[in-house]
């Protein structure tokens, strides 16, 4: 984590992304490491519903969705 001290949204999010991938890494690996189907299944979709919430936070710093850019 970097300038948790700033009033800066984009470090912050930027700092939150970097936590969002780290468990998106860490699902996909544990895919492969568990034998319950339903556990591959719940962590496949927790991987893929922390993907669209990490491009919400990219849509945010690159302003893309109209709401972002006021």
């Amino acid at each position: 984590m970097k300038q948790e001290n700033t009033s800066d949204a984009l470090v912050h999010t930027a700092n939150i992304k970097e936590e969002i991938t780290g468990l998106i890494t860490h699902l996909r690996k544990d895919i492969s490491r568990v034998e319950d189907a339903r556990a591959k299944a719940l962590f496949e979709v927790s991987a893929e519903v922390l993907t669209g919430l990490k491009k919400a936070f990219t849509d945010f710093e690159e302003k893309k969705e109209e709401a972002w850019s006021k």
